[in-house]
């Protein structure tokens, strides 16, 4: 297979699919190594290929017009990654990103798409099996998520509930 068949297979696998692909996985898979596929995910986005990476893996997402999108600006300690995550995702809200404000980088973005209990278990474990801090430890704890969900009540649900946990911040 050559790069211009392997591209093709990647987009395809991608388009495809609800599933996240990890580098390594696809490297295996096309019998090449992750650096390659790293090259190949880079060409097919400046084809204008809308590829998110994970945590868990590259992925298109799929059409998303009928959902409701609201970003929102929490402030917490690295303690409470997991019960404001709980927050959102216990409505059936998506958390796709986490985003803080650098003084010399401007906004700084990650997207983490958390969409269950299951990936907040994985997530956090990542956390206390290493040193890494949140992007939020820039901020001191103050960043941004862009939600998601079916509806505005929904988003309006997650809302209330962060208020009165006081992660959310207000005017």
């Amino acid at each position: 297979m050559n790069s211009k068949e392997r591209r093709e297979y990647i987009r395809n696998l991608l388009v495809t699919n609800d599933n996240t692909y990890k580098g390594q996985f696809l490297a295996e898979k096309l019998g090449v190594t992750r650096q390659v596929i790293v090259k190949d995910i880079a060409i097919i986005r400046a084809e204008g290929v809308n590829i998110i990476a994970t945590p868990e893996g590259y992925l298109i997402p799929s059409e998303e017009n009928n959902f409701v999108r609201r970003v929102i600006a929490v402030s917490h300690g690295r303690n409470d990654i997991y019960n404001e995550l709980e927050c959102i995702v216990k409505f059936g809200g998506v958390v796709e990103d986490v985003t803080v404000e650098h003084p010399l980088y401007g906004e700084i973005r990650a997207m983490i798409m958390i969409k269950s209990l299951m990936d907040i278990e994985v997530f956090t474990k990542k956390f206390k099996e290493s040193s890494v801090q949140p992007l939020s430890y820039l901020t001191k704890g103050i960043h941004l998520h862009t939600i998601k969900a079916d509806n505005e009540e929904i988003i309006e649900s997650i809302i209330k509930e962060l208020k009165e946990k006081n992660y959310l911040i207000s005017d």
